[in-house]
């Protein structure tokens, strides 16, 4: 017997706005960034997701755009400590799920992804699962998304 699980991409308004500062400070200074570290762009926010079980098989995606835009969201491998590790460019998970609706689309039209990506992606989320409580994920918002206007969760199969 199998259930459903889905889980909600939460926003990390701490660590973004922490990663946000690590830019200002750079700025502000005249420094550059370390060498492979990758520094949070202004278009970009931090999302966790919070495993409750730890065995999934991944189902599929629940994207909500409330009008035309893109959203790319990028796993990483990161595990957050309390000093806030930089991101390094080499800690960011491929394939990225894109996700997107056209200014021509309709309200009720699905949202358009690149599919083979977004099931091999989910299925990486699930496979982090097994050995993560939480994951960390970029979310990146262009053509008109922001975080007000998107509504995120990836949904899983638990076998109870």
């Amino acid at each position: 017997m199998s259930r459903e699980l889905e889980l909600p991409f939460r926003p990390d308004n701490q660590l973004t706005e922490v990663m946000r500062l690590r830019v200002q400070s750079l700025q502000q200074r005249g420094q550059k960034r370390q060498d492979g570290e990758r520094l949070l762009l202004p278009n970009e926010a931090v999302y966790k997701l919070d495993f409750s079980k730890q065995t999934l098989r991944f189902g599929h995606w629940k994207v909500r755009l409330a009008q035309a835009g893109r959203i790319t969201i990028t796993a990483t491998s990161q595990h957050w400590t309390p000093d806030l590790t930089h991101l390094m460019t080499r800690q960011l998970l491929e394939p990225a799920g894109v996700f997107w609706r056209g200014p021509s689309d309709g309200k009720n039209a699905p949202i358009q992804c690149y599919e083979a990506d977004a099931h091999e992606f989910g299925e990486r989320i699930a496979e982090q699962a097994k050995i993560r409580k939480v994951m960390y994920f970029l979310f990146a918002f262009a053509e008109g998304c922001s975080p007000e206007t998107v509504d995120c969760s990836i949904a899983f199969t638990v076998d109870s």
